[in-house]
């Protein structure tokens, strides 16, 4: 196993493995995501763009098993400006960590803190004050709900981060038992970036 973190041509080269991966773990809980590859083409075109980007991918030899992203937070202005209104939180010293996929016979190796690790890095480098993420909130009663599922907040909170008050964005997608898109609510986390590395 290796996790490092690609640019130039090999982040180009990785998205389309990125958007295989993005469909096939986020259809599990709690996304529930029915998602198709031109949409996450057109999506993912975002790390092409940004030259504050940062893609960290995690390989089993040559193969691409998981992997996380993350931009400035202004790149996703459009989204995200409502949800930060309020917040006393300007935009521009926010780092966005957008997804953290990995597939299921890797999990619990460390991998998870590595792709976090990297990205406070390298949103440290670019000067941010505060790292951010988003994750959907779902009812304790929902009928695909896995027996025994154990949310990731413990793991979040051991990272430093905690939910920001009142920060909720709100994205369309089609859930994998449903005919058509539905609202979703998502709750940000954050956490400072002031110290030189991150609590374990």
């Amino acid at each position: 196993m290796r996790v490092e973190v690609l640019t130039g041509a090999a982040l180009d080269a990785a998205l389309d493995d990125v958007a295989r991966l993005r469909i096939a773990v986020f259809r599990d809980w709690p996304y529930l995501y029915d998602g198709d590859l031109g949409y996450e083409r057109d999506y993912l075109q975002t790390y092409r763009d940004s030259p504050g980007a940062v893609l960290v991918g995690a390989f089993d030899g040559d193969t691409l098993v998981g992997a996380a992203t993350g931009t400035p937070m202004e790149d996703h202005a459009e989204d995200f400006a409502a949800a930060f209104e309020g917040t006393g939180l300007a935009l521009d010293q926010v780092f966005y960590c957008a997804e953290s996929v990995l597939l299921p016979g890797y999990r619990g190796q460390g991998i998870g803190h590595r792709f976090f690790d990297l990205r406070e890095a390298h949103a440290r480098a670019l000067g941010r004050r505060h790292s951010a993420f988003c994750g959907v909130q779902r009812p304790g009663d929902h009928p695909l709900r896995p027996q025994g599922y154990r949310p990731l907040d413990a793991f979040w909170r051991k990272r430093g981060y905690a939910p920001l008050d009142g920060a909720i964005a709100h994205f369309r997608w089609k859930d994998i038992d449903q005919p058509a898109e539905t609202d979703h609510a998502l709750q940000f986390w954050i956490r400072p970036l002031d110290r030189d590395r991150a609590p374990r």
